[in-house]
């Protein structure tokens, strides 16, 4: 039974891989999960507003425009108050050692010290690469990708970061491919973004191959947004 439980999970995750390069991601037919998912944004002290606020917003509004859509929550270290960098005070859903829904995308926005101290706080790193594996998608935005990366879950991936970030990015990660001057890339179940306002392009991109395009253009106009994915330059590898 256990043998039967476990492939027909395998199947389902295998469902919603990417696929390959030289595929056109806008001409691919849409995942359709016939599930809710789950998509937790784990939050820091020092969190960017941006990173953290834009793909939230796309992320939350699929449930207004398609059905079961996708349900977000936060995650911190601890359940206590997360001040933002610009000062936005934010109460967290839950702490890493709660009893947690399961993660089916992992979103580890931008943070002051995601590229020193938060490195360092191996509770923090162990939480993100164990939920990471297990995840359908791992997502980070901008300087979140360093996070990725101490946790194991960019090596042999194609990833980018912050744009300035770039060149310290590669010197402490020597191992991976590192893109420059795109807004995100897609590699199997990782999506990396340059962070800041193209945190919106990353989040539509993940709707668009989740539920359609036009299920993302209609959250796109509900926020004011030009969405057309052949316009935004970006690079794919396994979708």
């Amino acid at each position: 039974m256990r043998i039967v439980i476990i492939s027909l999970v395998f199947s389902w995750v295998m469902s919603c891989e990417p696929g390959n390069k030289d595929k056109n991601t806008s001409a691919m037919p849409p995942i359709m999960p016939t599930k809710q998912l789950n998509a937790a944004f784990l939050i820091v002290d020092g969190v960017y507003n941006s990173e953290l606020i834009a793909p939230m917003d796309i992320l939350h509004h699929t449930i207004f425009h398609t059905a079961p859509g996708i349900h977000v929550f936060t995650i911190a270290p601890q359940k206590d108050t997360i001040l933002t960098f610009e000062g936005l005070k934010i109460i967290p859903d839950y702490a890493i050692n709660d009893s947690l829904p399961d993660i089916d995308i992992l979103i580890v926005p931008s943070a002051k010290h995601s590229m020193d101290s938060d490195l360092e706080n191996k509770e923090l790193i162990q939480f993100v690469a164990e939920k990471g594996r297990r995840a359908l998608y791992t997502i980070s935005l901008c300087d979140g990708a360093f996070v990725l990366a101490k946790a194991n879950l960019l090596n042999t991936y194609q990833c980018t970061t912050f744009p300035g970030d770039i060149d310290r990015f590669k010197q402490t990660f020597p191992q991976l491919t590192i893109h420059k001057d795109v807004s995100f890339v897609h590699d199997r179940r990782s999506l990396t973004s340059a962070g800041g306002a193209k945190s919106y392009d990353v989040a539509l991109y993940l709707v668009e191959i989740l539920y359609g395009k036009e299920v993302a253009k209609r959250i796109a106009k509900g926020l004011v947004i030009d969405w057309d994915l052949a316009t935004i330059k970006h690079v794919t590898t396994n979708y």
